[in-house]
């Protein structure tokens, strides 16, 4: 088997960085085969930045404002993941509309506190989505992890895990309970991802084991 260079990412905030962290700390131990190397935030005061900093990762600022379209801002956040060169941009808790370039086109990949395409769109975000959730009275919610098209939560699904709904959750405790499953559900796919383990056709994506893949590789 040939050994697989860590793949090269670009990870884009706007917030505290929970799964920022959660990465950085999976992938100084060895546990997610990523190379972070840049993170860029659309908020000068996201906490994430300093969870960046002190891992020593590049970081950069961008702000909507300073853009005069949608456009343009998408393409200064993707310039900045080409000067260094990441093969895979992660969203994570980003809250900014930014198009993607065809050259990005199957390489953004983003997680959203539900399964959609239940309480997706446009605006639902954190907790707005869990009290969604207990206000239509939903038994199970969970967490969708899909590739980003330049549509709000339409990009095709990559990997869905659910999570129960509690007759006394509210959107703080159902917040809490969907973040753990995504602690787990982000790694596990972006290790499929680094892994070449990720095929995506049209909107639909399929995923292989490892031993399946490791099978055609000796045989190669």
């Amino acid at each position: 088997m040939t050994d697989r260079h860590p793949l090269p990412i670009a990870v884009l905030i706007s917030g505290a960085g929970r799964s920022l962290k959660n990465l950085l700390d999976l992938v100084a131990a060895g546990k997610v085969p990523v190379d972070v190397r840049l993170v860029i935030s659309s908020s000068a005061s996201a906490g994430g930045l300093q969870i960046a900093e002190q891992a020593g990762v590049p970081t950069s600022v961008v702000n909507r404002s300073d853009y005069d379209s949608h456009d343009a801002y998408g393409a200064g956040i993707f310039s900045r993941c080409r000067t260094a060169g990441v093969e895979l941009v992660v969203m994570a808790g980003f809250l900014k509309f930014a198009p993607v370039p065809d050259d990005f086109a199957g390489k953004v990949v983003n997680i959203h506190p539900s399964l959609l395409p239940a309480f997706g769109g446009q605006g639902m975000y954190g907790e707005r989505v869990h009290q969604a959730v207990l206000d239509y009275g939903a038994k199970v919610t969970g967490v969708t992890i899909h590739f980003v098209d330049n549509e709000y939560d339409q990009g095709p699904i990559i990997w869905q895990q659910p999570v129960p709904v509690f007759d006394d959750d509210t959107a703080e405790s159902l917040a809490a309970r969907v973040f753990e499953t995504e602690k787990e559900a982000y790694p596990h796919v972006l290790r499929m991802l680094a892994g070449g383990r990720v095929k995506l056709d049209g909107r639909r994506v399929t995923m292989t084991s490892p031993r399946r893949r490791a099978a055609s590789e000796i045989d190669e």
